[in-house]
């Protein structure tokens, strides 16, 4: 199943269940925003998303607690928790949060990041029932591991939604 297929079904299970998302990225620098307004009514759902490819941003934009990027570093589930969460409230409307935030944090490569290796990623969705992390090693060049990575957190989407809606 291909990106477009996955955030197809995804925008009509949204649409059908009345929900709204928005998405958090770093290693996949809006790929995965992209692939859900890829597809037509997708206004209906999706808020937005935010590319917060400097670490910084995930701390000004999303909230992550500095203190957790300064231990952690940015590629780490607490991090991709706190993105999901944050991009939540960062695409409130009316004052109210996005039923579901998606993060994306991990290394495309070529170069390590820190201690994390080439293709170390965690996908992440919240929601008010709480948040779920996936840890993935995605094999391949910078391109493959980053639409490796944007697949992951639509499936975990989808998995998330089946759950909850």
């Amino acid at each position: 199943m291909t990106a477009a297929d996955r955030a197809a079904g995804l925008v009509d299970r949204l649409t059908t269940v009345g929900r709204s998302v928005a998405v958090a990225e770093s290693l996949t620098g809006g790929a995965v925003v992209a692939a859900l307004v890829g597809v037509p009514g997708a206004s209906l759902v999706v808020r937005g998303g935010i590319v917060a490819y400097d670490t910084a941003l995930k701390a000004s934009l999303l909230g992550v607690p500095a203190g957790l990027l300064a231990q952690h570093g940015p590629v780490h589930p607490e991090v991709a928790a706190a993105m999901a969460e944050g991009v939540r409230g960062a695409a409130a409307v009316g004052g109210h949060p996005a039923d579901f935030g998606v993060a994306t944090t991990g290394v495309a490569g070529p170069d390590p990041q820190g201690a994390a290796p080439v293709g170390l990623v965690y996908v992440a969705v919240a929601d008010a029932a709480g948040t779920t992390v996936r840890e993935h090693r995605f094999a391949g060049g910078r391109a493959a591991i980053r639409a490796q990575a944007c697949d992951a957190a639509l499936d975990l989407l989808a998995e998330v939604l089946a759950e909850r809606a």
